[in-house]
């Protein structure tokens, strides 16, 4: 585990949290107050603030590209990609870097929560009444004790455009 509790980049589910028969892994986040997972197999790197390098042209959501150990990695607001308002000025944002596809990726969040597993049994398809394009983007929803995790299909949420 790194400094944030993290695990290291390349980290098994064993390593981040032990998983049961019928459990996957997965790093919870939070986008806008709404508490949200990717699979803790995805996540290479938890990042604080980074400096980011506008993209000319770039779609909003597109935030720009950001240097990983000499590494170009592209940027994606999740506020703008999931259609919720753009972070306050002066908000600090969190890049969880998921790999896609041997790409590098990294997810600009308000805050990053534990890895955890989350039993396969207990996910449930999306609502009807959630948004579309959350619909679009999400693989089902994981009920807890205080709120819902919508858990995050990532190469959906980077199909941008």
């Amino acid at each position: 585990m790194d400094g944030m509790g993290m695990p290291p980049a390349g980290a098994t589910p064993a390593m981040g949290g032990r998983a049961e028969a019928g459990e996957q892994v997965f790093l919870t986040l939070t986008v806008a107050g709404q508490g949200c997972a990717v699979p803790v197999l995805l996540v290479r790197d938890v990042l604080g603030p980074q400096a980011i390098t506008r993209i000319p042209l770039a779609p909003p959501e597109v935030a720009g590209s950001l240097n990983l150990r000499g590494r170009i990695v592209t940027a994606v607001d999740l506020r703008l990609r999931l259609g919720l308002p753009a972070r306050p000025p002066g908000a600090v944002a969190m890049s969880v870097v998921v790999d896609q596809g041997g790409e590098l990726y990294s997810l600009l969040v308000d805050e990053v929560g534990e890895v955890i597993p989350l039993p396969a049994a207990r996910f449930e398809p999306n609502p009807p009444t959630l948004d579309p394009l959350w619909r679009e983007v999400s693989r089902g929803v994981h009920r807890q004790e205080d709120r819902l995790l919508i858990a995050l299909e990532v190469e959906r949420v980077l199909a941008i455009g």
